[in-house]
């Protein structure tokens, strides 16, 4: 090293973690220690250049390969080395370890964010944080990076699969849950990646312009709900800028909003190769930076010397880093197992996904299916069905089960022959496919023509025919609108072939949607019987297909997102996903250095930037605002029961600090089920233009037998009222009627009642807790 900067004076018997105070463990670091620390020990990627690999600070901790990252050990002063994985859908590391052959080390792949999501159940979601948490621990791991909770903005987002929903309460509210499910078991938590990563597309550059208001109501506020429900030991900061600077270099984001306004107490760090500026990192509370470079070890041993940084600043950093090493399963010597149960969590998976799905369209009662039908199974991802989704996305899982092997596993018969040409084309197919790239979404096949002989001959063999239409996700690219959003022509034709050649002979049509994200459904869905929107319902898949389609399990899913009739709906629309410029790039274009292809194509950047014109008008919001019909409303899912909503009461007619609002819900069909019922606000117009409607609660009933009623209950706080007003920087409750509802979905609202608010409330930030 090329420093020689002041060295602490050390005692004879030096301080040890855990056993003496952080102050005294800090002061005995050395300056290359300190910077060693904050820094990750680097990523395993030959292509990388020589500046953006790994700093030089010994062997890295490989005791979990495959894991995203590790900290630094310092073991003269009992500092442990933190192992960091991936985990959106569940652990990702290698199943397999080159001095084990004959062992794996499988993970479970639960469903994606999106599908737990559409359940509504905060409990469920803790119950899945639990199950990947103790994975976590059983092989090794600190600290697993989940969940991700931004918002989706636009159906197009690249990594929509990995979020939750277009609403910031329901969003932090199931973050919460999946976060104190993982740190229930001694494992950290990472939300992320805060804040405004909308986007794929240029992401590692990228200026997201958005205004005070959207800000905060929006993107920062499921973050917000996050961090004070669970105090998640880690946050991540997004790659993109916020208004000119990056998220990782802003203080105001990390340390006077993050910390002193909400009270976060954990670890920031970057995501991987995130920001441009080490030194500015450091100032603005960005603890540790991910994986670590040789340059950016470089950059802070100058700035240390030159008083660029303070050192001060850097002990502060390095103790959020050292509180949180003390809370992890390696500091506290846990022998983990590397066999954690997969059989129990490959249960919760599949009950998991069955409460996610959401029954778009049923009519007729087409499901659920009689027993024992024989079934035509058009579609590739009847085949192999699509789990989850790729880059940190992705799990090593044991196994898939597709949609065929469900079906069969529930007593349906599909047909032989068609089976068998399909998995024929399958085969062929794959072998003409190029190599994935890293961390992409696998190359696809596209959809398989079936000739209208076919489909004649398969209609007078069975019962009826399902259509998987199947899409593959993952990072680094934002989807398409033709061919992905849009079916593509041969789906299209396999939709219009099939109804009307199995309607001809009396015989249903039901269609599974495979997906990740956001699809058209309006310009076919009154083609067919049925549409159950199966998204990627993690390795149980075909199983959880298959309780659903059979009613073993009565649909109870809702959307957490609008199903828009054309993509143009969308607010977003307008200037998704930004606009590039005419200027020089800086860090991120030694990215474009490496001689790999895979890696230039990989790390593609451009100067970018997006404004975010929509502003609030974000999913629902907009549309019931402005009144814009929609193929299926956020909240909106379907059940093989009825439901009735009866008896909404509000605790006073004047709302003072706080509501109390009760309504019953009541089965009144002719099967068990359970209903998601949401609670909305309409605010009284102020200063500040409100939506017609605002998600303010939301409850999952138990599961209700026939005839059944239960009373849910919600508190409105004062909080639960209020809008950003950008000219005061205060949230602001404006006095008059606030008008209550109960519904099934924003656009099907069964209860309203109001309450007057007499005065007007400011409520400064610092305490607005």
């Amino acid at each position: 090293m090329n420093i020689n900067p002041k060295q602490p004076t050390h005692p004879s018997t030096p301080p040890h973690l855990g056993k003496h105070s952080l102050k005294d463990v800090i002061q005995a670091l050395t300056s290359e220690e300190k910077i060693n620390l904050v820094l990750g020990t680097g990523m395993a990627v030959d292509a990388l250049p020589d500046d953006l690999q790994g700093p030089v600070v010994g062997d890295v901790d490989g005791r979990v390969p495959g894991a995203a990252g590790t900290t630094v050990a310092i073991p003269r002063l009992s500092i442990p080395a933190l192992v960091m994985a991936d985990g959106p859908a569940g652990v990702r590391i290698h199943p397999q370890r080159d001095n084990e052959p004959d062992k794996t080390y499988h993970c479970t792949r639960f469903p994606i964010a999106s599908l737990l999501a559409s359940s509504w159940d905060v409990d469920l979601l803790e119950r899945v944080g639990r199950a990947m948490g103790n994975e976590a621990r059983e092989y090794g791991i600190d600290i697993l990076l989940t969940p991700a909770l931004n918002i989706h903005r636009h159906p197009l987002g690249g990594r929509n699969f990995e979020y939750y929903a277009e609403d910031p309460l329901l969003s932090g509210q199931l973050a919460a849950a999946m976060v104190n499910g993982v740190q229930s078991q001694g494992v950290g938590a990472s939300i992320k990646h805060f804040v405004a990563n909308n986007h794929e597309w240029n992401r590692y550059s990228i200026n997201v312009k958005v205004d005070q208001r959207a800000l905060r109501e929006i993107y920062l506020k499921g973050f917000e709900i996050a961090v004070k429900a669970s105090q998640p030991w880690t946050v991540m900061t997004s790659y993109n800028k916020l208004n000119g600077t990056y998220t990782s270099e802003r203080r105001d984001l990390l340390t006077e909003i993050l910390r002193d306004q909400w009270g976060f107490t954990g670890l920031v760090m970057t995501d991987w190769f995130g920001g441009d500026d080490a030194i500015a990192q450091m100032n603005a509370g960005n603890d540790l930076l991910m994986p670590g470079s040789q340059k950016q070890q470089q950059v802070l041993q100058r700035a240390l010397v030159n008083d660029e940084l303070d050192a001060s600043t850097l002990d502060t950093n390095i103790e959020n880093l050292l509180r949180v090493i003390q809370q992890t399963p390696v500091f506290k010597a846990y022998q983990y197992s590397d066999n954690p149960d997969l059989k129990t969590h490959a249960a919760i998976a599949r009950t998991a996904a069955t409460e996610g799905m959401v029954l778009l369209h049923n009519r007729a009662a087409t499901l659920p299916l009689s027993p024992k039908l024989t079934i035509a199974l058009f579609g590739n991802s009847a085949y192999q069905t699509v789990a989850g989704g790729s880059g940190s996305g992705d799990v090593n899982a044991a196994y898939t089960v597709s949609l065929q092997q469900g079906l069969a596993a529930a007593g349906y018969t599909s047909h032989r022959a068609l089976g068998d040409d399909y998995a024929t084309f399958i085969a062929d197919q794959m072998t003409e496919l190029p190599p994935q790239a890293l961390f992409r979404p696998p190359p696809t096949i596209a959809e398989r023509s079936v000739s209208p002989q076919q489909i004649e001959t398969v209609a007078t063999q069975v019962d009826m025919a399902t259509i998987s239409i199947g899409r593959y996700s993952g990072e680094f690219a934002d989807r398409n609108a033709e061919n992905d959003f849009y079916l593509s022509g041969t789906e299209k034709q396999l939709i219009e072939q099939v109804a009307s050649t199995f309607h001809s002979r009396q015989k249903k049509v039901v269609v599974i949607l495979n997906v990740g994200g956001v699809i058209d459904t309006a310009s076919w869905r009154d083609q067919v019987d049925a549409i159950l929107l199966a998204w990627q319902p993690g390795q149980e898949a075909g199983h959880a297909m298959a309780d659903l389609l059979s009613g073993r399990v009565n649909p109870s899913g809702k959307l957490t997102t609008t199903f828009a009739m054309t993509l143009d709906d969308y607010p977003s629309s307008q200037n998704f996903p930004g606009d590039v410029l005419e200027q020089t790039l800086s860090k991120q274009a030694l990215l474009q250095q490496s001689q790999d292809d895979n890696m230039k194509q990989l790390f593609n950047v451009e100067a970018a930037e997006v404004s975010y014109e929509d502003s609030i008008w974000v999913g629902y919001r907009a549309f019931s605002t402005r009144k814009l019909h929609t193929a299926y409303p956020f909240g909106f899912g379907l059940s093989y029961t009825t439901f009735q909503y009866d008896e909404l009461q509000l605790s006073d007619k004047q709302f003072e600090k706080e509501l109390e609002v009760k309504v019953t819900i009541t089965n009144t069909g002719a099967v068990a089920g359970k209903e998601v019922v949401q609670l909305y606000i309409t605010a009284p117009q102020g200063n500040l233009i409100k939506p017609t409607l605002e998600l303010k609660g939301f409850a999952k009933t138990e599961c209700l037998a026939p005839g059944a009623s239960q009373i849910l209950r919600f508190t409105l706080g004062e909080s639960d009222l209020v809008s950003f007003d950008p000219d005061t920087d205060h949230w602001v409750c404006t006095p008059g009627t606030y008008c209550i509802h109960i519904g099934a979905s924003s656009e099907d609202i069964r209860l309203s009642n109001n309450v007057e608010k007499t005065e007007e409330t400011y409520l400064p930030l610092e305490e607005f807790r």
